[in-house]
């Protein structure tokens, strides 16, 4: 592949990446406003301007070493603040606030796939910005399925960690809750150290693959 073809093949994943982590952070802080949490709304962080919640690492740095690489694509935006204390029903609220981010990439991805079978496939002789617009929404409609089966893993840091919280009873929910204080290392051992020491341990090929295959076949049509 030329230079041409991998800035290309590059551009294709990073701005459709930031579309959906940008939309999906926007989403919790939408649907926490509804229930009485402002806090987003007023650090502007309810704003669509993509330089509000990009994150230099997340959301440009790595996301464009893995596609030059030719490796899977990850990222994240800067997390929208949320404080369930303010909310009307603080366990069952932040349960929703939670799901709104991969509820916002599956409707996402649904836009994504609609538009694919009105304008159709890459096909030979599409121009530059017709083949980009091509690539650009196939990989929307990918990466918009992974993030929300990702971001449903029952663990701290992500979604679905806030959905298993809510729904524990409170006294299991406050020893759930300290997970949060080793996220990142949690994170890090369960997606990165276990993989590469057996990949009968790669939580994302076992767990989050089978139904994010299915889910980008249904809509694509593969």
């Amino acid at each position: 592949m030329g230079d041409g073809g991998l800035i290309l093949d590059a551009a294709s994943w990073i701005v459709p990446l930031v579309v959906a982590i940008v939309l999906h952070e926007i989403s919790h802080g939408w649907v926490a406003a509804l229930f009485g949490d402002t806090t987003a709304r007023s650090k502007g962080r309810l704003s669509l301007n993509p330089l509000r919640h990009v994150d230099p690492v997340g959301t440009v740095g790595l996301p464009l070493v893995l596609a030059l690489a030719g490796a899977p694509i990850f990222g994240w935006a800067k997390p929208v603040p949320v404080v369930a204390r303010r909310m009307r029903h603080p366990r069952r609220d932040m349960m929703l606030v939670a799901l709104a981010g991969p509820g916002m990439n599956l409707l996402l991805a649904v836009l994504g796939a609609l538009s694919i079978s009105a304008i159709g496939l890459p096909q030979a002789g599409d121009g530059l910005a017709s083949l980009f617009l091509r690539l650009a929404l196939i990989k929307f409609v990918a990466i918009n399925i992974f993030l929300a089966v990702f971001n449903m893993l029952p663990l701290p840091p992500f979604d679905g960690g806030h959905v298993v919280e809510g729904l524990l009873p409170r006294r299991l929910a406050v020893h759930y809750a300290k997970l949060h204080r080793v996220a990142l290392p949690l994170f890090i051992g369960l997606l990165l150290i276990l993989p590469a020491i057996s990949p009968k341990a790669d939580i994302v090929d076992r767990l989050v693959r089978p139904p994010v295959d299915w889910l980008t076949g249904t809509l694509l049509g593969g």
